[in-house]
């Protein structure tokens, strides 16, 4: 890895515990509140009123929440994907057909994550997606997205790629989140657009 490679993966880490620090001090009706706002925002986007195949993912702890949304995208008729992690990273997928469907996985020392019980589409199954909502840490002007560096969706991201596939990409965050600049490597693609409680942000 070069000299410049090493400053952004430092420079990546300290924002990810300062932002992580500032989402720990939320309390559970701050992160309630901010879900129910969250839902409302992402439901007025076109691309989820058009979209017949949504891949999302089950917030954890004091990430922006999602399930009121999940449930909101099956109720219109939407199939929901949600990921379910290997052991290497990648992401399966299986759909979602309630919290009833979901299952509390905990891998090794990682946070323990809800996934989908049913049937396993095999991780191909996001290139069908027409969204699909990213989780992340912090977004910034460029549509750069910082995730929680495990890498598992850059392998999302470039798997849409290879498959010539090209769903609107939506990362979920406080609005606090919006930041001026996030530090990216060669690898990093942006995003399409972020919806917060408060709004929604294009980039192009």
């Amino acid at each position: 890895m070069s000299h410049i490679g090493r400053a952004t993966e430092t420079d990546k880490r300290m924002l990810r515990r300062e932002l992580l620090a500032v989402r720990n001090r939320l309390t559970a009706d701050d992160v309630r509140e901010s879900a129910d706002a969250l839902a409302a925002r992402a439901l007025g986007l076109p691309e989820l009123a058009h979209a017949r195949t949504v891949a999302a993912y089950v917030s954890v702890g004091s990430e922006p929440g999602t399930l009121a949304l999940l449930d909101a995208l099956r109720e219109r008729g939407v199939r929901v994907l949600l990921p379910a992690l290997l052991p290497d990273n990648d992401l399966d997928w299986g759909a979602y057909a309630g919290e009833g469907s979901l299952a509390r996985v905990q891998h090794g020392g990682k946070m323990a994550l809800f996934e989908p019980t049913g049937e396993r589409l095999g991780p191909d199954a996001v290139t069908g997606a027409d969204v699909v909502l990213l989780p992340g840490l912090a977004v910034d002007a460029r549509g750069m997205r910082l995730g929680r560096g495990g890498g598992s969706y850059d392998r999302v991201l470039t798997r849409l790629q290879r498959a010539d596939a090209h769903p609107a990409l939506v990362v979920l965050l406080y609005d606090s989140e919006v930041v001026g600049h996030v530090p990216e490597e060669a690898h990093d693609r942006p995003v399409h657009a972020v919806v917060t409680p408060s709004g929604v942000r294009r980039f192009t």
